[in-house]
């Protein structure tokens, strides 16, 4: 029993926040649930900066001097949320036992975006629904209010922060499929922007789920003592829950998110930047989606390399991000592997005039499987570089970067890449595209290839066809691999045979 406490005691304060929360669920779906554990936390966030700040101005010390701690614009002043009495934390605390509960922390949403112009429309109302009862929302009030308690504001937003973050990537691994469309998997966020380094200016996704490409911009900037005010953010995104999500998780960090929009129609049809022109673009577009309304934009002016098929939004996205890069600027992009393949309605053309026409494609990187949450399709990063023409060292080449091999199982059916296999990936990349580090090609694993090998194997990009078999499996046995395989495939049939006749002689017990 010692030995259990003992794991408990050291665990993270984030893991065992949620193995509480997550017992409080009962049997609400965790799509549903995620609205009111997420929009608590942030509740307690705004009201834990209000409260350091409101004892300040009571205080009233130095240039404090007579100000109003109920005055909202002492508060606007230092970019801290109004929190209006009936929705302090204090008082939701005070009526956290009462069968009302619910409707007191809907009521005190509705008074805080009444205060705050900026949060309108942005906050859960989803607490006095009845699937929810009343104890365990008050469990959750005394569950969240132990985050933090105390600290300054600083450390409020880390922690609270930090702990939004992993909440939304266990409601993500909770929702299994649905739960990929709102969260991009921590190590390939972190992935994709310790490539582009977006140390300054402007960072674009016109697909930005719950916010994290700039969570971790932001984050990435602040570790490398850069000045987090030197970079601004845009953003889009079509589902008004997950822009919600958004909203609050930028807050939580004190990122502006002025600029991030929402609208149904989503960005082909109605994109809220048109003449943005930005420096870094991080997305992870829905993969292979055929319902874009691509047959409405057929001489759209940003398929400046042609016009992508009706049925597969792959290649308008990629030129969607080609579009509003600035002369200077560069993309980080997920897709399904199989735009690198693909040439069925005139994508390989589109690939091909990307490459040869516009010398827009800097770099591939061939992911591990079992990154996603939401799909078993395999993917790929592409970088795209629009300086690749004004003096890259790089320019007539393209580096293939294939990690298939990287990562480790963090479940039965996930996996993530470690903080050595991201820093590998990385610095692979700025040493060949800089020319100022020692690269050189790894069998295996990474090549830099002149396009004109590309043009060789008609413009297709899996990595795989270009860095090799590693030495070690230079002696590959086929007959041995073969054998192995057909072993393994006959177990599992074996498996499912027994499973089969199990579940046969249950149906037939049932029906007599």
């Amino acid at each position: 029993m010692a030995k259990a406490t003992k794991e408990t005691k050291d665990e993270p304060l984030e893991k065992q926040l949620w193995k509480a929360a997550d017992k409080l669920r009962k049997n609400i779906d965790a799509a549903e649930y995620k609205h009111v554990v997420m929009g608590l936390i942030f509740l307690k966030y705004i009201s834990d900066s209000f409260e350091e700040m409101f004892t300040k101005l009571q205080a009233g010390e130095g240039e404090m001097a007579g100000a109003d701690p109920e005055d909202n614009d002492e508060y606007k002043a230092e970019n801290i949320f109004f929190v209006p009495p009936e929705a302090r934390w204090s008082y939701l605390v005070a009526k956290a036992k009462l069968p009302t509960i619910g409707t007191v922390v809907d009521e005190a949403m509705d008074a805080i975006e009444k205060e705050n112009p900026s949060l309108k429309g942005v906050l859960p109302k989803v607490f006095a629904r009845q699937n929810l009862d009343p104890a365990s929302l008050g469990g959750l009030i005394d569950l969240v209010g132990n985050i933090a308690l105390g600290d300054a504001k600083s450390r409020s937003a880390d922690v609270l922060g930090h702990v939004f973050e992993y909440f939304l990537g266990e409601f993500a691994l909770a929702e299994g499929k649905q739960g990929g469309q709102f969260y991009t998997p921590r190590s390939i966020v972190e992935l994709l922007v310790a490539m582009l380094e977006p140390y300054k200016g402007r960072v674009f996704d016109p697909c930005c789920g719950s916010g994290g490409m700039f969570v971790q911009s932001e984050k990435f900037v602040g570790e490398h003592q850069g000045r987090v005010n030197d970079i601004s953010i845009y953003g889009q995104e079509s589902n008004q829950t997950t822009w919600r999500l958004a909203k609050m998780n930028l807050a939580i960090r004190g990122i502006d998110s002025s600029q991030v929009k929402w609208n149904n129609e989503g960005s082909f049809l109605n994109d809220a930047h048109k003449d943005l022109k930005a420096d870094f673009i991080i997305a992870n577009p829905p993969f292979n989606v055929s319902d874009w309304s691509g047959e409405l934009l057929r001489g759209d002016g940003r398929w400046q390399f042609g016009a992508p098929p009706a049925g597969n939004a792959n290649f308008a996205w990629l030129q969607h991000f080609a579009y509003h890069l600035n002369p200077q600027g560069k993309a980080g992009v997920v897709l399904a592997k199989g735009a690198l393949t693909s040439k069925t309605s005139g994508e390989g053309e589109i690939r091909k005039a990307l490459i040869a026409d516009g010398n827009l494609i800097d770099c591939v990187v061939n992911l591990p499987a079992k990154l996603f949450l939401n799909t078993q399709i395999p993917a790929a990063l592409w970088f795209l570089n629009r300086a690749r023409n004004n003096g890259h060292p790089r320019k007539n080449e393209i580096l293939f970067i294939d990690a298939r091999n990287l990562g480790h199982l963090i479940n039965r059916r996930t996996k993530e890449l470690s903080h050595e296999d991201i820093q590998q990936i990385a610095d692979t990349y700025h040493a060949w595209s800089t020319g100022e580090g020692a690269y050189e090609d790894v069998k295996g694993f990474c090549a830099s290839v002149p396009l004109s090998r590309a043009e060789e194997l008609g413009y297709v990009l899996t990595p795989g066809r270009y860095v090799g078999l590693p030495d070690e499996e230079d002696d590959f046995n086929f007959a041995e691999r073969f054998a192995t395989l057909k072993a393994d495939f006959e177990a599992q049939l074996l498996e499912e045979t027994k499973l089969n006749k199990v579940i046969a002689e249950n149906l037939a017990k049932v029906q007599a």
